[in-house]
């Protein structure tokens, strides 16, 4: 009966563990916002030279704009879409090191382009990178 007991403590003990977590995500993750809402794009070529784009849309996710509008193109991979080519300029990883970075008013992205959710006002960048 105490062998009983225990594995019903146990098995209680680690789906309460399993709802804090689920908890702690829910409210930690990226929240999107539907409606109309606009936002800026800098993109910073390898020349050092500067485009800003401005967005206007419905959409939720900045990728999903971008690879609509063709400022953006790229592949699918495992952790989301891989951004190769930015406003006509292709980073080659292989070649260089070269890579396009996502910046999220000016800090550097925790989330691919097409996992950042669209927030009216936000200034979102490309910049081209080497290493």
């Amino acid at each position: 009966m105490k062998k009983n007991s225990k594995i019903a403590i146990a098995v209680v003990a680690v789906v309460a563990v399993i709802a804090v977590m689920v908890g702690i995500f829910v409210a930690t993750r990226p929240q999107t916002v539907q409606g109309a809402k606009e936002f800026t794009v800098e993109v910073t070529h390898k020349d050092g030279s500067t485009k800003t784009f401005t967005y206007h849309t419905d959409e939720e996710f900045v990728g999903t704009v971008l690879l609509a509008e063709g400022l953006i193109a790229g592949e699918d991979g495992p952790y989301g879409l891989y951004v190769q080519v930015v406003d006509g300029e292709e980073a080659v990883y292989e070649k260089d090191s070269s890579y396009w970075a996502f910046y999220v008013n000016g800090e550097y992205a925790s989330t691919g382009v097409d996992q950042t959710p669209v927030v009216s006002g936000d200034v979102y960048g490309l910049t081209y990178t080497v290493g």
